[in-house]
């Protein structure tokens, strides 16, 4: 008996789970006819450590998004760290969650889940304090620092996965201001045990549509270029358990590249623009399909919407045009 009360305690015990328990998320506001799952995907949106709190860039992308929200359906959206620039958060009452955040996506359509992972920037700050901020928040949902989920595509028998990852806890953070590349985790036993759960959710996923999302990129042709941490631990995953596709930020702007059968989708342009093409030809030969980091977009976000059978994603600038559309197809077990 006691030695039960001793494991309940050290659970207690135990700071922010790491992880997440998996269940299937139902979908609000589902219509009975609808046939789909929409959401948006933004990276690197943090506004800035003093007033306005946020940038023209943060601004224009918000009110973009919340018109494509509004004209195309978004039912949740995926936010891809570096939620506050530049040092995150210090606590859960920290003004900048309304500052950056609340004040900022004010828009109806926007009012929708926010299923967030953190960035580097996130990282230099108090990441705890930003999963406690989702019990104060109706719509930001922050479990953990890494988690899944999943979801039934209404009224088609399929499923959608999305694997929210802590690329920081894998891959260690990145000092913007040396030579930008993570240097290795900071603890071997939570990069190894975030591993560890990873290869077991993908081992055992049987879902139609696979997508993983984490800050820093695997493929990028940008600034900070692909990932060698990621390219090394988390590639070769990817691969085997035909991935459909993954997201993140990192580098401010939007990418398209497509890479054995996954599509990799950079989309860091929610603050801030960079159209440098740094690491051009450090992806593989004919990969990218689509890439701009021009100011002259006002900033940018992505579109997705995934169907019986496929996967629709869709480039959007904030000044209120699309860019670039590609289809991915469900995965196939043969």
């Amino acid at each position: 008996m006691m030695a039960l009360a001793l494991a309940y305690i050290l659970i207690a015990a135990i700071p922010v789970a790491y992880c997440y328990p998996t269940a299937f998320q139902d979908l609000k506001h589902s219509s009975t006819n609808r046939t789909s799952i929409r959401f948006l995907a933004v990276g690197d949106w943090g506004g800035m450590p003093y007033p306005p709190y946020i940038t023209a860039v943060q601004k224009a992308t918000a009110r973009e998004m919340s018109k494509v929200a509004e004209q195309m359906g978004a039912d949740f959206v995926l936010a891809l760290g570096d939620n506050f620039y530049y040092k995150g958060v210090d606590s859960v009452d920290s003004p900048r969650f309304q500052e950056t955040f609340e004040s900022v996506y004010t828009a109806k359509s926007l009012k929708v889940p926010w299923y967030v992972i953190a960035g580097n920037h996130d990282h230099a700050g108090n990441v705890k304090a930003q999963i406690e901020y989702s019990t104060k928040s109706d719509r930001w949902k922050f479990p953990s620092y890494y988690y899944e989920l999943n979801f039934h595509i209404p009224n088609t028998g399929k499923t959608l996965t999305i694997i929210m990852l802590d690329t920081i806890l894998l891959c260690g953070n990145s000092d913007d201001f040396s030579d930008q590349k993570p240097r290795g985790p900071l603890r071997a036993v939570d990069a190894n045990r975030q591993l560890t759960w990873l290869q077991e959710r993908l081992a055992r996923s049987k879902a139609d549509f696979l997508l993983l999302a984490g800050h820093y990129p695997v493929w990028s042709v940008s600034e900070h270029g692909p990932t060698e941490c990621l390219l090394q631990k988390l590639h070769p995953l990817l691969l085997k358990y035909k991935a459909t596709a993954y997201f993140c930020g990192h580098d401010h702007n939007l990418q398209y590249i497509e890479e054995s059968g996954v599509g990799y989708v950079v989309s860091g342009a929610g603050n801030f623009l960079d159209p440098d093409i740094t690491h051009w030809n450090q992806v593989p030969k004919g990969s990218v399909k689509f890439f701009t980091g021009q100011a002259s977009t006002l900033g940018g976000f992505v579109h997705a919407e995934v169907t019986k059978d496929k996967m629709i994603v869709t480039f959007f600038q904030a000044k209120g045009t699309s860019l670039y559309r590609t289809v991915l197809s469900q995965r196939s077990f043969e």
